[in-house]
């Protein structure tokens, strides 16, 4: 019993707060991220099942791996892409290249917004959005699956802020640096929740 009133608790409060806190981490990220001359954006789309049902969960990855948004659409055409495009450009702002699979959806919808030239499609060119996508898998067969559009649509959001504040690259540091990279990440965490 003692269990289950903390686990709703914790719930209750990360459902709360979860949000803003997603949102303040990507604000500065993408402030900072903004006036990187080759900033490149890598596409992609995984399928989610909900209920039984598919679903497409759209993800734009920046060239360092971060990701910078998620949307949850029940269709792969041309018209959810290009509504995944504007709420990005919108938010982030323009890349100077868009990598992406082969899908005909993406070059559609970046040709109606007049960013068809700069597309890269080239084989394994995408693997930074393919690889994004495993930690969000890990966490989706840890809970057991989604029941509803909107609870992925907030999770994977708040997941990928969250994740992406945390992800240190640690095959590339020494353990100095990355104990550092930790400790920084962790001293912004705080601040964050004492605001």
């Amino acid at each position: 019993m003692i269990r289950l009133a903390v686990m709703l608790y914790v719930r209750f409060w990360g459902l709360r707060f979860g949000p803003m806190f997603a949102a303040e981490t990507r604000r500065k990220r993408v402030d900072g991220m903004r006036g990187c001359r080759h900033w490149r954006w890598h596409l992609d789309e995984m399928y989610v099942k909900i209920n039984g049902e598919m679903h497409y969960l759209w993800r734009a990855v920046d060239h360092e791996g971060e990701v910078l948004e998620s949307l949850v659409t029940k269709t792969r055409d041309r018209n959810a892409a290009l509504k995944f495009l504007r709420k990005s450009l919108k938010r982030h702002g323009r890349p100077e290249t868009f990598v992406t699979d082969r899908l005909r959806a993406h070059g559609a919808a970046l040709k109606d917004l007049g960013r068809g030239d700069n597309r890269d499609t080239g084989r394994w060119a995408n693997n930074r959005a393919e690889n994004s996508h495993l930690p969000f898998r890990r966490r989706e067969r840890e809970m057991q699956r989604f029941r509803r559009m909107r609870s992925l649509q907030m999770f994977a959001s708040v997941h990928a802020s969250v994740c992406n504040h945390f992800n240190q690259e640690r095959a590339l540091s020494t353990r100095e640096n990355y104990k550092a990279a930790r400790a920084a990440a962790l001293a912004e965490w705080r601040n964050l929740y004492a605001a």
